[in-house]
């Protein structure tokens, strides 16, 4: 969850009125976020710094350090915080944002050349006309940026924002991808022109901006956008140039967002254009980009249009377990920003349409919906109620059951990964891929991931291979789901319970085993029978490669063969790296049901 440091003086001057600890406590608990930290900026200092503390002066500003959702980017700097909690309190109308009203030929463009889809091929781009700023503002512009790209831009891979001073450049602006030495700019907050790939080198020693730098130094082309006089705006996803800076005294912002992913721009440049529109000269109205690509496609930016969502009365009430009437549902919503209009559809049911407005970019759902609704009427206000009892599946009842007497026998359960190596899944137990056994990974992670296990011994083996200094005896079982491709499914393969267990000590320890099988099928309530009785249960000789030839038998429940047991086969032992004698046993346990 992000954490937003905010002044608290200056917060509660946007909000209207002073609070207390407590209240101001009150007031986010009722809006969904938390008051996490009160501090000031020289303890925060002092703590990175790991200096020692020192008396507070009085006239430190106070810090409030406030967690929020990590899908409310609107809440990442004051201005939406203040905003959401006027709104919340009921003191502002939710604010219309809108596109200023001019032509297209006036509009600036961007032209977007071929070569960018190497390297971020999308770009989006909006401008801020009339803002005013103080070092507050132009300090809480800069945080929204930097929280931006360390949230829904996943450290500016997906996306990554550059601001510019208007008035400093010259449209219209190309969006190119160009090698490395034919681009040359001086960079922000340096004096001296630099290569590109001369940058690369130079920043290899920022703290802040190396960890940047992989995004783009090993592609052929670097991004770069330069204005009307081939003046580079940016070298993004790395740094701003010098020339564009913006500063207090800048009247008119360019925005622009290079991106891999063009959803996640426009979040990014909506949220930017919302959050500081409030301070243009006309309030909410952020003038357009007209973005050009080359095969002469364009479209306007940004796009701050409503989204509409037709949401039933019945799923908000239902989701969130209080009956509400319509108007008092309407009013909960547009706490949270949301403007609801009810009415009556064809089969007499009362639904919203539920207006979305850009910077709120988190509701994707009717359920996104009613948690808003739960949120505004208050968690603590919605009565607890005992869910009817659940009954359980037999197959987990009887699972649950077959534990219980087996850790009572003195076995340890232990919980292994369903997926397992190639390697252990089958050559590491002398077993061969029959290729209709074993559900493959085609895209796995890493050597360790390949397959869905076919049984429950390789975990069962690593586990005791990974604790071989244990005291002897180690005596552990697993209750768990194996996969077997199956063609009559519709996807292929089914899950089976399977039980396995496992006895490790000075002697193979093959009697106890063999006693571990009777007790589970005592337990059952299945007599021990002759061969060839479908009654009961009986054992007969087998031959797996994973146990001693001579030294292992197969389980037949009421005629059908249900598992195996026997002494593990010495090199399948040397294999998992097991110095010492090992028995094994492994039911399906569905079987028995």
């Amino acid at each position: 969850m992000p954490t937003v440091s905010v002044g608290r003086d200056r917060l509660f001057q946007a909000l209207g009125r002073a609070y207390t600890e407590e209240e101001f406590e009150d007031l986010c608990f009722k809006f969904g976020i938390e008051l996490d930290d009160v501090t000031t900026e020289r303890a925060i200092i002092r703590k990175e710094k790991h200096l020692e503390e020192e008396d507070p002066s009085e006239d430190e500003e106070v810090i409030y350090k406030i967690e929020v959702p990590a899908n409310r980017y609107d809440l990442l700097c004051l201005e939406g915080l203040a905003q959401a909690l006027r709104i919340f309190n009921g003191l502002d109308p939710i604010p219309t944002y809108k596109i200023a009203n001019i032509s297209k030929e006036a509009m600036l463009k961007m032209h977007v050349k071929t070569e960018t889809s190497q390297v971020r091929p999308y770009v989006v781009c909006a401008v801020l006309r009339g803002v005013t700023f103080d070092e507050a503002r132009y300090n809480s512009f800069i945080d929204l940026q930097d929280r931006l790209h360390q949230n829904i831009c996943r450290r500016r891979t997906l996306v990554a924002i550059g601001t510019h001073d208007l008035d400093t450049i010259k449209g219209p602006f190309t969006y190119e991808a160009l090698p490395p030495p034919e681009i040359n700019f001086v960079p922000l907050k340096q004096t001296k022109n630099f290569r590109a790939d001369e940058l690369m080198e130079f920043y290899k020693s920022d703290m802040k901006l190396k960890k940047f730098l992989h995004i783009i130094e090993n592609s052929p082309v670097f991004p770069v956008i330069y204005d009307h006089s081939r003046t580079v705006l940016s070298l993004p996803p790395i740094i701003n140039g010098a020339h564009s800076a913006i500063s207090l005294e800048t009247k008119n912002v360019f925005i622009e967002c290079t991106a891999t992913d063009l959803t996640k721009a426009n979040i990014v440049l909506n949220t930017m254009v919302a959050m500081f529109s409030v301070y243009c000269e006309r309030k909410f109205e952020v003038e357009p980009v007209e973005v050009v690509y080359p095969d002469e496609i364009s479209y306007i930016c940004p796009d701050l249009s409503l989204y509409q969502m037709v949401v039933p009365l019945s799923c908000i009430t239902g989701t969130v377990g209080v009956s509400l009437p319509d108007h008092e549902v309407a009013g909960l919503l547009n706490k949270m920003q949301l403007h609801a209009e009810p009415s009556v559809s064809k089969d007499k049911q009362t639904i919203f349409t539920v207006s979305v407005p850009p910077t709120r970019s988190d509701i994707l759902h009717p359920c996104d919906v009613a948690e808003d609704v739960a949120i505004a009427y208050g968690y603590n206000e919605i009565p607890k109620l005992k869910l009817p009892s659940l009954k359980p599946q037999s197959l987990n009842q009887f699972s649950d059951l077959i534990r219980k007497e087996i850790a009572m026998v003195g076995y340890t359960e232990v919980l292994t990964w369903i997926l397992c190596s190639y390697k252990e899944n089958f050559t590491m137990l002398n077993r061969k891929d029959d290729k209709a056994t074993a559900a493959i990974n085609g895209n796995p992670r890493s050597a360790d991931f390949e397959v869905v296990r076919t049984s429950l011994i390789p975990g069962i083996l690593k586990t005791v291979g990974h604790n071989k200094d244990h005291p002897k005896p180690i005596k552990i079982f697993e209750v768990g789901d194996v996969v077997l491709l199956n063609e009559t499914k519709d996807v292929g393969a089914s899950n089976r319970r399977y039980l396995a267990a496992l006895y490790c000590g000075s002697t193979s320890g093959f009697e106890l085993i063999h006693g571990l099988v009777d007790r589970i099928m005592e337990v059952i309530g299945t007599p021990f029978v002759a061969p060839g009785d479908k009654t009961g249960y009986y054992i007969q000789s087998s031959d797996e490669p994973e146990f001693l030839p001579g030294r292992q038998a197969t389980v037949v429940y009421k005629g059908k063969q249900v598992g195996t047991f026997g002494i593990v086969h010495p090199q399948v032992l040397d294999n998992f790296d097991i110095p010492d004698p090992c028995s094994f046993v492994e039911l399906d346990i569905e079987s028995f049901l």
